[in-house]
C-alpha cells in the first residue's frame, strides 16, 4: 500500500489514541495531522506502519499535553475534556468496548496522571499494545512502562465506582430521565437521581456556570425542572445524544446554535453526576456556539413572565 493508504487505514485509531491522551478533539486532530506530515516527509519505510504511526502520534500528544497542563493550572473552575460525540474507531463493536475509557469521568481521572503514565496506560490497557510497542512509543524501557501502567491502573481503579450499570440499562434510564426533565416532572426526576447527585459545569470562565456545582437530589431536581420549561418555551431544544460514549444530551438555542452538552454518569441504577460543558471554546468543533448569557437571560425572563401570568 501507499503511505496515504497506510495512514488512512489507521487514522481513526490515531485520533482515538490522541483524544484519550489529550482530552481535546481539536488538539487530537492537530496531532494526527502533524503525524501525517512527519510520516509523509520521512524516507523510512517502517515494517509496521501501525506501530510507527501510533508511536509518532503518542509522542506528539505527550508534548502537547505537557504544554496544555501548564495552561490548565490557571483554568477557571472545573476542567472537563472537549465533548466527543462520535468516537472515530472503525470497528463499532470495539468502539463500544472502548466507550468507558472515553467517558467524562475516566478522562477527568486520566487528567491526574503524568503525561507518560497517561500515554502508557492508554496504549496498553485501552488499545492493547504490548509493552515493547509502548516502550518504543514513549521512549522509555519496558520496565519503566510497566511501572507507569501499574501506577495509572491503581489510580484509575481507585477512582471508579464499584458498581456500574450495563449499557442498555444506562440508555433506558437516560431516556426516562430526559422524558421527565422535558416534562418538568420533579417527582419522576427524583426517582432517577442518586441522593448525592451532582451537576458540575465547565465554563472556563467564558459562559454561565453552575457555581461550584449543584448537589443533592432535592436541589438538582428542583433546579432542573425550574429551568427546562421556560427554556423550551423560548425555542430551546434538548437533544438526547451520546456524549463521550455515555448517555447525554446537546442543548440548542432557537436558531440551532449549541449552548452546552451534558454527559450522564450512571451508577447503581441512578444518575450520579451530570457533567455540563458550556465553555464555548470546547463546543466550537461541534457547531456554531450560542451566547450562553443571552440564553440564560431569556430563560429567566420567560420564567418570570409565566409566574406573573399565574398571579
Amino acid at each position: 500500500m501507499t503511505k496515504v493508504e497506510d495512514f488512512e487505514q489507521v487514522r481513526p485509531m490515531l485520533q482515538s489514541i490522541a483524544y484519550r491522551i489529550l482530552g481535546s478533539v481539536t488538539e487530537a486532530e492537530d496531532a494526527v495531522q502533524e503525524t501525517w506530515l512527519r510520516y509523509e516527509a520521512s524516507p523510512a519505510e517502517p515494517a509496521s506502519p501501525k506501530a510507527y504511526l501510533s508511536a509518532v502520534v503518542t509522542r506528539i500528544s505527550i508534548n502537547v499535553l505537557r504544554s496544555a497542563r501548564v495552561r490548565r493550572e490557571d483554568y477557571v473552575g472545573p476542567w472537563f475534556p472537549e465533548p466527543l460525540l462520535d468516537d472515530q474507531y472503525q470497528d463499532p463493536a470495539r468502539s463500544a468496548e472502548l466507550a468507558d475509557s472515553v467517558s467524562m469521568a475516566a478522562l477527568v481521572l486520566l487528567e491526574r496522571l503524568t503525561p507518560l503514565e497517561r500515554a502508557a496506560f492508554v496504549l496498553h490497557d485501552v488499545f492493547g499494545f504490548g509493552y515493547g510497542d509502548v516502550a518504543a512509543a514513549v521512549e522509555r524501557s519496558e520496565a519503566a512502562c510497566r511501572q507507569h501502567v501499574a501506577r495509572a491502573r491503581r489510580h484509575m481503579q481507585a477512582g471508579r465506582p464499584r458498581f456500574r450499570v450495563d449499557r442498555r440499562e444506562r440508555a433506558e434510564l437516560a431516556d426516562r430521565f430526559f422524558d421527565a426533565f422535558r416534562d418538568g416532572d420533579v417527582e419522576r426526576l427524583r426517582t432517577l437521581l442518586a441522593e448525592d447527585v451532582a451537576v458540575v459545569g465547565d465554563s472556563g470562565g467564558k459562559a454561565p456556570r453552575w457555581g461550584s456545582g449543584i448537589f443533592g437530589v432535592d436541589n438538582v431536581a428542583r433546579l432542573l425542572t425550574a429551568l427546562v420549561v421556560p427554556f423550551l418555551r423560548i425555542g430551546g431544544v434538548v437533544e438526547p445524544h451520546q456524549v463521550n460514549g455515555q448517555p447525554g444530551a446537546i442543548f440548542w438555542d432557537h436558531s440551532g446554535r449549541i449552548i452546552n452538552t451534558w454527559a450522564l454518569d450512571i451508577v447503581e441504577g441512578r444518575i450520579q453526576t451530570i457533567h455540563a460543558v458550556t465553555n464555548p471554546d470546547k463546543l466550537a468543533h461541534i457547531a456554531p456556539v450560542a451566547d450562553g448569557w443571552a440564553v440564560v437571560h431569556d430563560t429567566i425572563q420567560a420564567r418570570s413572565n409565566a409566574d406573573t401570568t399565574k398571579e
